[in-house]
């Protein structure tokens, strides 16, 4: 077994006097991998921080992190500065943030290196241009002159790894490095951070809420709720078989890219606020198998043990190690804190045991007919202006090229693609109800920019929006029983008639009718979600736009608005436009899907067709790059991942032919006739089937999934 490079224990964080992290210990081996997990306030970020002092100057940081011999906490900030870059390197979640905007690229790699080594400025520029070409970036030599806004978002974060790697460091600190990017930029991102480990040989903390990528990546997985491990497990045992509650929760919250259908297991409740005094056990008020005990007393760590004589290491050394609240050395080991955890385990008991899962009803069968809204060739540019007082026109920006969409009542359609694909601008364009730039738009059989005021209005009532951010869409200073039923009164609707409807709107998406006196901020995540949705309801409306409304959401709470908008669009024969970059998302609530590339819908069919038969290079990456929670098949589909090159082109180009060439794995496996056809000819949609269209020259269903 590798020696420990770096050993927590007890660990605990205050702010201001509040607890934020709670007696953390772990330690790891060289070239292990140790992933942090849990729901948002957890303490994952706090107790990767406090591990190199980076907390701000109102925190408290209590207990030992040893990193061989050195002990960092309380440790001077020069100790500290010594550390920091050289034996551990710290991979931040935003990359602009980590990056000094006015120094280049190069410049702060070359400092990196020359702030722990005894070298050459030309030597430290050499070792930065080495490095960016390592973590993949084109055309080292030039791009190490570029400043921080001139790359792009995974460009950034691939150059923020290439400075944590620069001293060949022990440990790596990867707190959320894939959370602000795309899947395909992620799929990059991590192949490129496995690099960096491979490299260095360095130990490896990931701190992240996707269990997908957590599957993926981790050796060892480490479950934090209310600033404590809660479980830790070595990766394939803690997803085969999680022994704590509150990972059984998290593991059954996740829709999942293989498998699509039935009601997701929403945890309920919320975590305890910050601060709050806790007894016993703090999952118990969420949790289904709470009995008295658990508030009786906090339970330890290592209440089971699944982990017998690994490696020589007998069950009396883990249970030992476990009793002194620390895990077992190398991590060896399944433990849980939970008084029932052995239970659990004896009898086997899996997620559908614990958690009652709702029911949700089958919507009735409806007979094919016109649809609610059709969208044909839709076109919107925006123009690029330069100058001052006299402003003038230098480029157009082609958000929306080509966009084709077609919903019938009780259909949901999933609008899918990366970042700049022309999603929301798609969006826009339906809801403004105005005449488009290119192409047509029919709702209801009605083209809109052709209908009188009064007609424009009772049109808009029969189509209302969900937005991605439930606090941003909510007033803060209007009760929510107002802000629902705001849509009704903007329809005419009178105050008295109004009011009635508040207790049946608050109740139909799970919502206590005697909170409409609240305001937005009295409300969790969740439920500020359902509140926007009861707002979109009050008018009956026959389509809801929803635009990425779980993106801001922890896994746990997600389960419970996915399960609640199948729910409704069953009971009340609702039709979705559902965007989303979450394909595991989609796979779980669309009925058909229409993949966006570079503003024009590159493939377009049922969820089964485009998910089990993708014929578009585009498509197949996508769904390729989309990680699972299952550690055995994720590192299956890793070795026939598709890794697209670079990041999706300008939009303020025109591009003759496939817009897609230039990062599509296909064409670079053509014949130079069959290239020269994907340079000249733009590919129109073809038909796959019945209800499956793909705009390639040389379609291939390939299994990705």
């Amino acid at each position: 077994m590798s020696a420990e490079v770096l050993t927590v224990r007890d660990l605990a964080v205050d702010f201001d006097g509040v607890p934020a992290v709670r007696g953390v210990s772990f330690s790891l081996a060289r070239g292990e991998v140790l992933g942090l997990v849990g729901e948002s306030g957890s303490g994952k970020s706090a107790t990767a921080l406090a591990m190199l002092g980076l907390l701000p100057s109102n925190a408290t940081v209590r207990g030992s992190v040893r990193l061989g011999s050195t002990e960092l906490v309380g440790a001077f900030d020069r100790q500290l500065s010594a550390v920091r870059g050289s034996r551990i390197g710290m991979v931040f979640q935003d990359p602009l943030s980590a990056f000094t905007p006015v120094y280049r690229i190069g410049d702060q790699i070359a400092e990196a290196v020359r702030a722990h080594q005894d070298v050459s400025r030309e030597r430290a520029r050499a070792r930065a241009v080495e490095l960016l070409d390592l973590v993949g970036i084109p055309e080292p030599d030039v791009r190490a002159s570029a400043f921080p806004h001139e790359f792009s978002g995974g460009m950034r974060q691939r150059a923020v790894i290439a400075m944590a790697m620069a001293n060949d460091p022990d440990v790596l600190l990867a707190d959320e490095p894939t959370t602000a990017l795309d899947v395909t930029i992620q799929a990059q991102v991590l192949d490129v951070l496995r690099t960096a480990q491979r490299e260095t040989g360095a130990a490896m903390v990931l701190v992240s809420h996707d269990l997908g990528v957590i599957a993926g990546v981790a050796d060892r997985v480490a479950v934090m709720y209310a600033g404590r491990v809660v479980e830790t497990a070595p990766v394939d045992a803690l997803f085969a078989q999680p022994a704590m509650p509150y990972t059984m929760g998290l593991i059954g919250a996740v829709p999942r890219l293989d498998s699509a259908g039935g009601a997701l297991v929403p945890i309920p409740g919320s975590p305890p606020a910050a601060g709050a005094v806790v007894d016993g056990c703090a999952f118990a008020p969420r949790c289904p198998l709470a009995e008295a005990r658990c508030t009786q007393a906090v339970p330890p760590l290592g209440t089971v043990l699944r982990g017998v004589e690994p490696d020589g290491l007998g069950v009396n050394q883990v249970r030992a190690a476990a009793e002194e609240g620390a895990e077992p050395p190398g991590g060896v080991g399944h433990l849980a804190a939970c008084v029932r955890a052995a239970e659990i385990a004896e009898q086997g008991l899996g997620v559908l045991d614990v958690y009652p899962v709702p029911e949700i009803p089958v919507p009735a069968q409806r007979a094919a007919g016109e649809p609610v809204l059709k969208v044909e060739g839709l076109i919107k540019t925006f123009p690029v202006l330069k100058g001052g007082a006299f402003k003038r026109r230098v480029g157009t920006v082609h958000a929306v090229d080509g966009v084709d969409l077609a919903i019938r009542a009780g259909e949901t359609l999933a609008l899918v693609g990366e970042s700049g694909s022309g999603k929301s601008t798609t969006l826009f364009e339906l809801l403004s109800l105005e005449r488009p730039e290119g192409g047509a738009i029919e709702l209801f059989g009605k083209v809109p920019a052709g209908l009188g005021k009064a007609e424009r209005r009772a049109l808009r009532g029969r189509m209302q929006i969900v937005f991605q951010d439930p606090m941003a869409s909510l007033d803060p200073r209007m009760p929510i029983g107002d802000i629902i039923v705001e849509p009704l009164r903007a329809q005419g609707g009178d105050r008295a008639s109004a009011a009635r409807r508040i207790p049946a709107l608050l109740e139909q998406v799970g919502l206590d009718p005697a909170a409409a006196d609240r305001f937005p901020h009295e409300f969790s995540g969740g439920q500020r979600q359902r509140i926007g949705i009861a707002r979109a309801l009050s008018v009956e409306p026959k389509l809801l736009v929803l635009d990425e409304p779980v993106s801001a959401l922890d896994v746990s709470v997600q389960a419970g608005v996915l399960n609640l908008l199948r729910r409704l669009k069953s009971e009340l024969g609702l039709a979705y436009l559902f965007v989303s970059h979450d394909l595991s998302v989609v796979r779980h609530i669309a009925d058909r899907v229409s993949v966006v590339y570079l503003g024009r819908t590159v493939e377009a069919g049922t969820v089964e067709d485009v998910f089990e038969r993708p014929r578009h290079p585009y498509t197949q990456a996508l769904l390729s790059a989309v990680p699972l929670p299952d550690p055995e098949r994720e590192r299956e589909r890793q070795r026939g991942r598709i890794l697209l090159a670079g990041d999706p082109p300008s939009p303020t180009r025109r591009y003759e032919g496939c817009r897609f060439r230039g990062r599509c794995p296909v064409y670079a496996q053509l014949e130079a006739e069959q290239r020269e056809r994907c340079a000249a000819e733009d590919p129109r949609p073809t038909a796959h089937g019945a209800d499956h269209v793909a705009a390639c020259h040389f379609p291939r269903v390939r299994e990705v999934v």
